[in-house]
């Protein structure tokens, strides 16, 4: 049997990772800046988290929902404390696809409507009830849950206001940060509007923190620069450094009740260590502000160089936009340089390193980076 072929793979062989280095099956080390898809946020085989693995592998306890988990409770705890959401609730699965699906379904089954606003370019996971990439500005597209989704320009304030005065939408569901569109940033404005229209329409917001979530942004959710509280935020990628798992984040406004909501592995004792594990070393080692700090040097220098159309992006979720194809950079950053990076689309280079990335590592893809260029 062969892999079912629907994306092109790298010929390197990754066998180790420690902090934000990788090394091959030769012995080769790379400088990794994206951290597969923006998962590994505290970096590759942190001893702390290890240590944490290791030792709830070691009991064999495998179970998720059908027995009381005091670690879905620790984390509960210490994810609201220290994202600033103690009084919201945690529903627990697999993925950031689940996260998104589960979201729109608790949102409908709280106000009972089927339509959904998205934007140009969005991306909410790969399922059926989840929005998808794309490139026109208005389309209306029914998928197989039932909903109805509408698409706007991101920041279009005045057409997602019509659509929503007309009270028949379900949610919003926009990104802290557009991730697989390109690194766009949603207008502080937009979203303090957009959050005030769905209140004063029974609208539910849903913040899709997927890959912008868990510090990369320099706060802890991207939509805290704009200073506002969505009603369900979705987590990911980061959450578990690696180890999979996802997280609904609900607001005091929505009622619980048995069978209401499922998962068969979410919130296993496996997946809820690696997630403690991954909030305690944020806090202990100030990987917020890391992100802040070295991001902000980052963009800095990358607006220096030349041939550069654009450079976008918060903290550590950098989109660094040419006027052309960027796959013979990407390669030679590879394959030439040992550095790691991503892409979004066919024009920009995407960049989501491990939180603990330092300034020497980042000078030296800049260095790097400018002899290319």
């Amino acid at each position: 049997m062969n892999l079912f072929d629907v994306y092109p793979l790298f010929d390197i062989e990754i066998t180790k990772g420690v902090g934000c280095r990788t090394y091959d099956s030769h012995g080769i080390e790379y400088l990794d800046l994206y951290g597969g898809h923006a998962v590994i946020s505290i970096g590759h085989s942190h001893p702390y988290y290890v240590q944490k693995l290791t030792q709830q592998t070691e009991k064999l306890v495998f179970y998720s929902n059908s027995v009381i988990n005091k670690l879905q409770t620790e984390l509960a705890e210490k994810l609201g404390k220290i994202s600033g959401y103690e009084d919201y609730s945690l529903f627990l699965i697999n993925s950031g696809a689940e996260a998104n699906e589960n979201a729109l379904k608790l949102a409908s089954f709280h106000n009972g409507r089927r339509k959904v606003i998205a934007f140009n370019k969005s991306f909410h996971g790969r399922t059926s009830a989840a929005v998808r990439v794309t490139n026109n500005p208005k389309i209306v597209a029914p998928i197989n849950e039932g909903f109805e989704v509408e698409f706007f320009a991101l920041n279009d304030i005045d057409g997602v206001k019509k659509s929503l005065a007309k009270g028949d939408v379900c949610a919003v569901i926009i990104e802290g940060i557009q991730g697989v569109g390109g690194i766009q940033t949603p207008e502080t404005e937009f979203l303090q509007e957009l959050s005030k229209a769905c209140t004063a329409t029974e609208t539910v917001l849903i913040l899709d923190e997927v890959q912008s979530g868990y510090g990369r942004s320099g706060k802890f959710f991207a939509h805290q620069h704009a200073g506002i509280r969505p009603d369900l935020i979705t987590v990911a990628k980061g959450m578990g450094n690696g180890f999979p798992i996802g997280g609904l984040m609900i607001s005091p406004k929505f009622n619980a009740s048995h069978g209401m909501l499922g998962t068969t592995f979410g919130g296993s004792h496996l997946a809820c260590t690696a997630a403690i594990a991954v909030l305690d070393v944020i806090k202990a080692e100030h990987l917020v502000e890391n992100a802040q700090k070295v991001g902000d040097f980052i963009i800095e220098e990358l607006k220096k160089l030349p041939n550069i159309k654009e450079v976008r992006g918060l903290g550590l979720m950098i989109g660094i936009e040419f006027d052309y194809p960027v796959k013979d950079i990407r390669n030679s950053l590879l394959f030439d340089k040992k550095i790691f990076t991503g892409a979004s689309g066919t024009n920009t280079i995407r960049l989501l390193p491990p939180l603990c990335l330092s300034k020497s590592d980042a000078q030296y893809f800049i260095d790097q980076f400018k002899s290319l260029l």
